[in-house]
């Protein structure tokens, strides 16, 4: 009897699994000082991130600012609208992307903990209470009404978890703690497995996990899901950014 045909998408994605994992193993070994061991982390995740989403995304290390001047967190990964979006500012390594343009949001940890589940929070509402713009669509005909404006979905990645088990009832008392805004819908723990939360008002929040090896592959396919469902930015109303220059200049 012949081995059956060796699954060729199967190979690709452990491939990616264990070259993600094999790095931040190398980074916990190599780099002892916690900033720097952070400030690597993010960088892989960006990596991956960048190599694999869709052309129309992009993710950065950034600040999310709106047109009443109001700032974010700096937050470890955003992941926003590159076609159609501009950079506010971009030097430096120091990046502003206006609040209209952020689809979602990520937090870079060495641990799943309910520490860093409330910290990723606190994170996500610095951007989720950001005021957002909606102008009308133009297109060849004439203009689509200003779209609704999508909810930003919220995450948190990190190399292990630190419960056992990994995604049990610690995973989702932590999460049953949040807010609205700080609600987080995605996340990883790369040796451990990947994990959903769906919240429903007067329910308790409803967490799917796959465990196993290939986590950052199931990470990526629920990213994709909540990118998918978010469709396209809404358009940016720059009179509300001009606007605060007038306001500025009037002195009011």
């Amino acid at each position: 009897m012949t081995d059956p045909l060796p699954n060729r998408l199967t190979d690709i994605l452990d491939g990616l699994q264990a070259r993600l994992e094999g790095g931040l193993r190398g980074n916990r070994t190599a780099v002892t000082h916690p900033g720097a061991r952070g400030e690597a982390s993010e960088d892989d995740w960006l990596r991956v991130l960048n190599d694999h989403l869709p052309r129309r995304y992009q993710a950065d290390r950034a600040f999310v600012i709106d047109s009443r001047g109001d700032c974010s967190d700096q937050i470890d990964i955003v992941i926003y609208d590159r076609q159609y979006s501009p950079f506010l500012y971009n030097q430096a390594n120091q990046r502003y992307v206006p609040a209209e343009s952020v689809y979602g949001v990520l937090e870079v940890k060495q641990d799943l903990s309910r520490q860093h589940v409330l910290y990723a929070a606190e994170k996500a509402s610095s951007v989720r209470r950001l005021h957002r713009t909606s102008a009308p669509i133009l297109h060849a005909g004439g203009a689509y009404e200003p779209r609704g404006l999508p909810r930003i979905f919220a995450g948190l990645v990190t190399y292990q978890s630190s419960w056992n088990p990994p995604f049990g009832d610690a995973l989702r008392g932590a999460l049953s703690e949040l807010g609205a805004e700080g609600q987080l819908d995605v996340g990883c723990a790369l040796v451990h497995g990947a994990f959903e939360a769906t919240y429903r008002a007067g329910h308790p929040v409803d967490v799917t996990f796959a465990e196993g090896r290939r986590s950052l592959v199931q990470f990526l396919m629920r990213l994709l899901k909540q990118l998918q469902a978010l469709a396209t930015a809404p358009a940016i109303d720059y009179g509300a950014y001009l606007a605060r220059f007038d306001r500025e200049r009037d002195g009011s």
